[in-house]
Order: structure tokens, then sequence, then C-alpha cells
């Protein structure tokens, strides 16, 4: 997706950003995780480094700050997860998450396609053990939205999600959501069809079925519920909503209503694996 075109006249300094960020709900000891487009909030002194000091401000020195600092994606010739490396895998979603990525004290969490990177008092914490337990299939593996995950903890902290000049299409904990109501419905298909309807599913290296739905439309349905917030940081629209939110109300809208959010492939698979 395209992020919103900044303004370069406007200046960016950390303490604009803690503002932003301040100014729809981030508090001190918070866990904050955010998305963002760094040209989208207009001329940052100093790049993604301020938008780092900023949000550390914003939580405080008792508070923990995380990006996604994801590696594996579509290229050609593909990438081999078996070439990932913790320390030198670069991030491809974007300079923030880079410079993020990057920054001394940063800790990155042990998987190929959804790392999740930290800094702060819980950093250690959040990114450790990425995919012990819980495993839950996926595109990429049963680790990478596992319940023993930085994504798991995410929610069950009650992070502040944000977004800086992008919108919820870049929602990667969509796919924690995607993941739980697949595990959901793969408890009910009887255990004579489970290998082969768990066949059809896509995963890594192989295409197929997939449980994926806008998250843009999300986005409003959870706005209109009075549950996303809306800031700004220099040119850029800061959007924002409690992780637990985010699972409490979402998950419900897509279970209550299948038929509105996913393809028919995927509920034409759903019907003939649980029958």
């Amino acid at each position: 997706m395209q992020p919103e075109r900044g303004n370069p006249s406007i200046t960016v300094d950390a303490k604009g950003v803690c503002a932003g960020f301040r100014s729809v709900g981030a508090v001190a000891g918070d866990v904050l995780m955010y998305h963002g487009s760094l040209s989208s909030m207009g001329t940052v002194l100093d790049g993604g480094n301020t938008v780092i000091e900023g949000a550390r401000l914003a939580v405080g020195p008792t508070g923990t700050v995380a990006m996604p600092t994801l590696w594996y994606h579509s290229v050609d010739p593909p990438l081999d997860p078996s070439d990932w490396d913790i320390d030198h895998s670069e991030s491809y979603v974007g300079t923030l998450s880079e410079t993020f990525r990057t920054h001394p004290e940063s800790l990155r969490s042990d998987h190929f396609s959804h790392s999740v990177s930290a800094i702060g008092s819980r950093a250690p914490e959040l990114v450790s053990d990425h995919g012990a337990g819980g495993l839950r299939h996926t595109p990429w593996g049963p680790r990478a939205f596992a319940g023993v995950s930085p994504w798991a903890r995410l929610v069950e902290w009650n992070a502040l999600y944000c977004f800086i000049g992008v919108t919820f299409r870049v929602l990667t904990l969509k796919h924690y959501m995607e993941a739980i109501l697949l595990d959901e419905i793969s408890q009910t298909i009887p255990p004579v069809k489970r290998e082969a309807a768990m066949g059809k599913l896509s995963a890594i290296g192989r295409p197929g079925i997939w449980p994926s739905f806008n998250s843009e439309t999300l986005e409003g349905r959870l706005a209109d519920m009075g549950l996303v917030r809306y800031g700004e940081i220099g040119s850029a629209t800061v959007r924002a909503i409690r992780a637990r939110d985010l699972i409490d109300h979402g998950l419900p809208l897509l279970r209550e209503a299948p038929d509105e959010w996913f393809s028919d492939a995927f509920l034409a698979w759903c019907r003939e694996a649980v029958s």
C-alpha cells in the first residue's frame, strides 16, 4: 500500500513524536508497538532514531517499544527460510523498521518471517522463545503466530498498537487472528478427514487456502465502536488500538459473519472439512 504523502515543510522532533503517541493513549510503563512510514510525517530530524526516542519518551523508562522487523517476503528468486540470520537479516518493511532493528539496544525475536524487535524494560521477555509452544498452522510455519510468541504477548499485555501514516492494511496481528480462527475450525474437523483438509491450506513454499480478510474494513468497524483513536505526528495520521480490544472485539465480528469476511474458497473448504 502507499502511505500518506508527507509534508516536508513540517519538521518533527522527538517531543512531537511523543506528543502524537500520547494523544492516542500511550502512557508511562506502556508497551507500544508501531508500524509506520517515515516520509509520511514530514521532515523528521535524525530520521527513525527520532521516532524511537519519541516513542520511548511516551512510555517512559519503565515502558517498552517494539516494531515488526520482517525479513521473509516475496521476491524472485524466492528467499530460503534456512538463510534467516537473526542478527543480520534485514527488515524489508521500511526505513523505520530497519533503523529500529539496528539500534544498539534493540533485541529481536527468532523467526524468519514475523520477527519482532523491542527496546525497553520488557524487551527481553517480549522477544524470547518465539514459537516455543502453542503452535498453530500458518503459511509461515507453526511458530510464526504461536501461543508463545511476541504477538501473543502483545495481546496478553494489552499493548498500544499504532500506525503512523498507514492504515490497518499493514496490521500484522491480523495473521494472529487468522491463525486462531483456523485453529478453532481445525479442531472440529473429523480425524479421518483432518490430514487431507489441512493439506489444502497455504504453507511454506506451497500456495493454498487461507482465511485472509480485509483489515481496513475491520478498522472501520472497530472505529465505529469507538475503539480506534486518531491523532497526528507531523503531517501523518496516527491510528491506535489496544491489542486486547482488537482481539476481543475483532474476532467475534469474524466468527459471527464469516460470509462477510472470507473468500468463497475458504468458506467452501470449511464446509467440506467439517461436514
